[in-house]
């Protein structure tokens, strides 16, 4: 998959979980990958929920979201997250602007989520730095903090 999203969004999301640790570059690439893959398979999803409705066009619903926010308030640029919604989905599809904006607010929500938890794991191993192992390990946990 190739990267669409800008490291720099991403790693200020990290941060701003970490408290006073610091983040070490594999932790904001692994956090990165991860918003990408599930940004993509929502969007796989979300265009099924279309196809069931007749639609080509996505829509917030088809994400599961009612109330879109303002797109000033996300760290997540828009236009990446149009990209990684078209990664695995077929181009008859058009990803309507509001449904642009509440996948990048549902991929910043999942994404303050697992750098919260990471920030935690590193806390736990007694490192001040976040690395890539405690992001890759939030999949693992993740059900004991749900």
């Amino acid at each position: 998959m190739s990267v669409e999203l800008p490291f720099a969004p991403v790693d200020s999301i990290v941060r701003r979980n970490a408290g006073g640790l610091r983040v070490g570059s594999g932790a904001t690439e692994a956090l990165t990958e991860r918003i990408q893959r599930r940004g993509a398979e929502r969007a796989v999803r979300a265009a099924e929920a279309a196809t069931a409705d007749g639609r080509k066009t996505l829509m917030p619903t088809d994400f599961g979201v009612e109330t879109v926010p303002d797109s000033d308030e996300l760290e997540l640029p828009i236009a990446p997250v149009d990209r990684i919604a078209r990664l695995d989905i077929d181009d008859r599809y058009r990803v309507a602007m509001d449904a642009r904006i509440a996948l990048a607010s549902l991929l910043e929500d999942e994404a303050d989520t697992v750098a919260e938890v990471a920030a935690r794991l590193a806390r736990h191993a007694g490192r001040r730095t976040v690395k890539r192992p405690d992001v890759e390990l939030y999949d693992e946990l993740q059900p004991h903090f749900g």
